[in-house]
């Protein structure tokens, strides 16, 4: 099968668990011998070459094409005037400073070109460059052989709907983060909830990352849940990495590595760390990342004391985040709403036991965990309690992850989605 796949990064270049997801889904789908064609805004020319990349920079079009203004016509142009990456929090999504749909046969032809020289970042430009990723996503359309389209997230389903209308194959879009995971119940409005909409309606086919997402996706976005299917994520590799990295303080360490926004639960975790440190001391709390709570959670361990016991070290990637995993005696991921959650599978690799919120997608294959409500600090503070002073409760988690971890290989999901790409190839009329 020749698939026509859009995504916005890929590794190393990546920002979170979008890019991580799509190395490892068509390093699978490379294994049971598909033909991917990746398209990306922009290539580094370090990407592994696993597939037949496309650099969406280099691709010359020619806009004045009746189809081409078809797809511009319908497409979204708004300004924004915030810093983005593809799954920010409610007070980021605030920060759109115009949004005007225009009509595409006066609108100005300054934001065309014969060739789009795209950023590859989460830029101030970002939704102008996801309109001009369609256009271009259309001109490969119609030069390169394909039997599929398959569209990783909002950024790209633009991209997605305009390869189908020139071609006419069918296309999967594949949902790894909603809206509403972003923003919380305010999500069902603005351009990106339109953008997602849009292309989860025009789909003929949608992947979701958990039952969780799909249940959102159904009710939400008013999908029939006929042609949702759900496909959980992996790890790229499912052996237990034996780190010769130690730690150079005395105490037990906990850590919360992810974006501090609203939806991974900063607060919750800095709430419930002043809990066990009131009960030992001896515990050190360290939140690794960035985001726009950053500021409010200095403040508030400040305000609770905790300053030396309590460390940020800011955005960690590539060997710094081993390095964190595998000197972490507990790692805690809170999330209010999480789509799934790669990083606890990334902390059972590296032998650390995981407590994961009930509220996420990753709870429904790792088993082998400890699953508490968002909410509750009491029951966090508990559990990391638990597996700091009883080491027969942390070295049963350790033994039973390090063999769950051999179900959850990214061979296995592609397995399942090649089955997926057949099932839609054979009801082509």
């Amino acid at each position: 099968m020749k698939v026509l796949m859009f995504g916005w990064e890929f590794p190393p270049h990546i920002s979170g668990g979008l890019g991580t997801a799509c190395y490892g889904l068509v390093k699978g789908l490379v294994h049971h011998k598909q033909d991917i064609i990746f398209v990306v805004p922009k290539l580094w020319g370090d990407e592994e070459p696993l597939a037949d990349f496309v650099n969406a920079s280099d691709v010359v079009i020619d806009y004045r094409e009746r189809k081409f203004k078809k797809i511009w016509k319908n497409l979204t142009y708004l300004e924004v005037s915030s810093f983005l990456v593809p799954y920010l929090g409610p007070e980021e999504f605030k920060k759109y400073t115009d949004y005007t749909l225009h009509d595409r046969t006066d609108v100005d032809e300054s934001v065309f070109s014969n060739k789009f020289e795209f950023s590859g970042k989460y830029g101030k430009d970002l939704i102008k460059e996801v309109s001009r990723y369609a256009l271009v996503a259309a001109q490969i359309a119609k030069s390169k052989d394909h039997d599929l389209i398959h569209a990783h997230d909002w950024l790209a389903y633009p991209a997605g709907i305009a390869a189908k209308e020139i071609s006419g194959k069918p296309f999967i879009a594949h949902i790894h983060a909603t809206q509403f995971d972003r923003a919380g119940e305010g999500g069902g409005q603005g351009p990106v909830y339109e953008i997602e909409k849009a292309g989860l309606l025009a789909a003929d086919h949608i992947l979701a990352v958990s039952h969780l997402t799909k249940k959102v996706v159904i009710e939400k976005y008013g999908v029939d849940p006929n042609k949702v299917s759900v496909l959980h994520n992996a790890v790229l590799d499912a052996s237990i990495i034996q780190s010769s990295v130690r730690k150079n303080v005395p105490e037990k360490i906990v850590t919360f590595l992810g974006r501090i926004t609203f939806q991974k639960g900063p607060e919750y975790f800095v709430e419930a760390a002043k809990k066990v440190i009131d009960r030992d001391p001896n515990v050190r709390f360290v939140m690794a990342g960035s985001g726009d709570l950053l500021n409010r959670m200095v403040e508030r361990v400040a305000e609770l004391g905790m300053g030396t016991k309590f460390h940020f070290t800011g955005f960690l990637k590539g060997k710094d985040v081993d390095d964190m995993y595998a000197i972490s005696d507990v790692y805690v991921m809170p999330s209010v709403s999480e789509p799934f959650g790669i990083a606890p599978l990334e902390a059972v690799r590296h032998n650390t036991p995981v407590i994961i919120s009930k509220q996420s997608g990753v709870a429904e294959v790792l088993r082998n965990a400890i699953k508490i409500d968002f909410w509750d600090v009491d029951a966090m503070a508990d559990a990391i309690f638990g597996l700091l002073h009883y080491h027969s409760i942390s070295k049963m988690f350790k033994e039973l992850g390090s063999e769950e971890l051999k179900k959850l290989k990214w061979e296995h999901v592609a397995a399942k989605l090649v089955t997926v790409y057949e099932k839609l190839h054979q009801e082509q009329p």
